[in-house]
């Protein structure tokens, strides 16, 4: 029998009991992170097939997604003062889903179409931004990156650590639009050199495929060894 007659509210001590609550910025990176594991649960799908001149059209197609990113960043800019926070998530999404496509795209025209999988996608979107994020899912050796099959609770953890990269952006941009005009072409600007950065990164990993997938013999596991 039990005699201990004081509750178990009274015998943890009062922190522990007190809800634990998340700062702004907890708040903004984990909302980040719940965003990419979104995104990533949807890859588009791309027309483009494998171009004679996939480096070319990659160009073209980069060209485009950036212009597209610079002025939709532009406009959720516009709102002056605390207002403009509530746009931060909305952009970076909007952004992300045009970058996706593109790299949806540029994958096609190196003839890569049918093997675009979500790691692939994650890294092509947020390497050169969290670049430490990716050291369970992607492997250099020599000038080729491997990119490998993950768990969905690795896919998590990488999304999380590019979430908290990513607030410090989301906190830049937000404060950004204290001055509306000069913060709106900021960003747009920043989008477009961020699509930019995507698309380097697509065509770095699909151009490297493309010229080794010979040696593959069409095995789509050999991206994984």
């Amino acid at each position: 029998m039990n005699t201990d007659r004081h509750p178990i509210s009274e015998r943890i001590p009062a922190v522990v009991m007190r809800r634990v609550r998340r700062t702004p910025r907890q708040e903004l990176s984990a909302r980040i992170g719940d965003a990419i594991i979104d995104l990533l649960g949807r890859l588009p799908q791309t027309a483009e097939s494998a171009s004679a001149t996939p480096r070319a059209r990659a160009g073209a197609i980069a060209d485009a997604a950036a212009r597209k990113a610079a002025m939709i960043s532009c406009t959720l800019a516009l709102p002056p003062g605390p207002l403009g926070w509530l746009t931060v998530l909305p952009e970076l999404y909007a952004i992300w889903k045009i970058q996706a496509q593109m790299v949806a795209d540029i994958a096609g025209t190196y003839g890569r179409r049918w093997q675009l999988t979500r790691e692939q996608m994650l890294f092509c979107l947020f390497r050169h931004a969290a670049a430490q994020a990716f050291r369970d899912i992607a492997v250099q050796v020599g000038e080729r990156w491997l990119i490998q099959a993950a768990s969905l609770a690795s896919v998590r953890a990488a999304a999380r650590r590019i979430g908290v990269k990513l607030t410090e952006r989301g906190i830049g941009r937000g404060l950004a639009r204290w001055l509306p005009v000069v913060g709106a072409m900021g960003v747009g600007a920043y989008a477009w050199y961020d699509t930019r950065k995507v698309a380097r990164t697509a065509i770095e990993l699909f151009s490297m495929e493309s010229a080794t997938s010979s040696s593959w013999d069409g095995d789509e596991s050999a991206l994984y060894d």
